[in-house]
Order: C-alpha cells, then structure tokens, then sequence
C-alpha cells in the first residue's frame, strides 16, 4: 500500500520535472509574441488619469485572464477534431491586427477628425458619466486585441506539446497562459505607475542632487517617451505579429515570398502592413457606401 502511494508520488513528480522543462520550451516560443503582447496592451493600457490606471488595468487584467479561460478549452477541442479551424481563427486574428496597425499608421499620416475620443487624460473637460463610458471602450478594445493575441500565445504553446497526452497538454499551456497574463501586465503596471514612484524617490531625496532625487526626476521624465515610443511598438507589433500569422499559415505567401532576399521581420512587417492596408481600404469604403445609403434614405 505504502509502496504504491510512494510510486504514485514518484509518477507525479516525473510528470511535473517533465511539464516545468516543456513549458520553459513553450515560453521559449512564444517569448516573440509575449513580447509584441506586452508592447501592444502597454499602449492601450496609457492614456488614463493617475487615479485610474490601475483600476482601469486590473479590469483588463481579468479580462485577458478570461479569454484565455474561454481559449483554452476550445483550443483543445478544435486541436482533436476540427484543426483547420485553429488555422481559420488565427488568419482571422491577424487580419483584424494588420487593419488597427493600419489604420494607426493611416490616423498618423492623414489628418482627420475624430468622432470619438478614445483617451481620457483631459478630465476636465469630460463629466463622469462621459469618463466612464470612455473608460469601458478603451477596456473592450484592450480586452478584444488581448483576445486575439491569446489565441495566438496559446496555439503556439500548444504545438510545442500536440504530440503529449492530454492532461500534459493542459498543464503546460495553462502555466504558460499564467506567464503571460501575470507577467505581461505586471510588467505593464510598473510602466503606468512609474511617474509615482519617480515622485515618491523625489520626496524621499534630502536634496536636489540626491541619487534618489536624480532617479525620481528620471522616472517623471521618461514616462512619457515611454508612453509615446509604446504607442510606435505597439503598432509595429500589431503588424509583426499579423505578418508572422500570415507567413506561416498560408502556404500561398509563404512560398511567394520565400525566394526575397530580406530579413524574415521586413518580410512579415511588409506583408502586415500590406494587408492591412487592403482590409482599411475594404472597411472604409463599406463604411462610405453604408454612410451613402442612409443619406440617401434620409433624402
């Protein structure tokens, strides 16, 4: 009896030694695109007043935590029955990636005016139910490209282990999930919050020319060209991260591209921003003959 309990505590600790060096090969992997996750949702997280940033990014935090609770188990299904649509969501994904990267880089160059403002750093001149409203648009956008950057964090993680039995299967893609949730907005909190605590070494200094007064003035200076330079990252994350898709799951612009000469992140930034180009041209002008028709009904 003793024999076999100690057995079966041997076959556990077997499997976990196994689980902890293939999920340290699965974040391996994915450290790419756990890298453009972090620059992408570091973007979408800035842009708050200093009161609400971290409420503000605790609720993208669940969120991103819940999509992968919804991913995980569908990720799993789709893998045993129904691959193509693994190949079908992820091409999906990357399309609407390669449209906002575009339509950031479009903003950027082609003067417009906007019909809603998505930040809220000018809270005098918004009222509280306008804060608000703001607030839960900017977290549904955050939380819907965190969705898409999952699938892709989890479908990776979970071709380094097809091959593995189930519940193997199940304990490393969800440490790997956990890795990226945790880490990622950590990580993403200590950006927001770094003017603070530049602040708070400020007043600690005794004197201006304090080391901790030097660091503090540092942190309160940087954090906007951190914020700016995320912003930049973050789109040519978006369409890095749709170019790689794309590459490596169309044979098509695979084998297109294959013979070019040229690094493989010009390759995939190139075949991010051409696609995405294609599905701004396609959405805006179905929002033009949308806009047509109802002046047309309106007339």
């Amino acid at each position: 009896m003793a024999s076999g309990f100690f057995a079966l505590l041997d076959d556990i600790a077997a499997l976990m030694d196994d689980v902890v060096v293939m999920s340290k090969i699965s974040t391996k992997k994915t450290a790419g695109i756990l890298g453009d996750d972090l620059a992408v949702n570091a973007e979408k997280a800035t842009g708050f007043v200093s009161s609400r940033e971290l409420p503000v990014l605790w609720a993208i935090t669940k969120g991103s935590a819940l999509n992968k609770l919804m991913i995980l188990p569908i990720a799993f299904l789709l893998s045993a029955f129904a691959p193509w649509a693994i190949t079908l969501s992820l091409i999906l994904g990357a399309i609407y990636l390669a449209f906002e990267g575009a339509e950031k880089i479009f903003e950027f160059f082609v003067p417009h005016d906007h019909e809603e403002e998505n930040t809220i750093d000018l809270k005098a001149e918004l009222s509280d139910e306008e804060r608000v409203q703001a607030e839960k648009k900017k977290i549904k956008s955050a939380i819907f490209t965190d969705f898409i950057l999952s699938v892709e964090i989890v479908i990776i993680a979970l071709g380094t282990v097809l091959e593995k039995p189930i519940l193997f299967q199940i304990l490393v893609v969800s440490i790997v999930c956990v890795i990226a949730t945790v880490g990622v907005y950590g990580i993403v909190a200590l950006i927001v919050r770094m003017d603070d605590f530049g602040y708070r070494l400020v007043k600690f200094g005794k004197n201006e020319k304090s080391i901790s007064t030097y660091i503090g003035n540092f942190l309160i200076r940087a954090l906007p060209i951190v914020i700016k330079s995320l912003a930049v990252i973050g789109t040519i994350a978006l369409i890095l991260v749709a170019g790689g898709i794309f590459i490596h799951n169309l044979d098509y612009i695979h084998h297109l591209i294959e013979d070019i000469k040229l690094p493989s992140i010009l390759k995939e930034f190139a075949v991010g921003l051409i696609v995405g180009f294609v599905a701004l041209i396609v959405i805006k002008g179905f929002k033009f003959l949308l806009k047509k028709i109802k002046g047309e009904k309106k007339d």
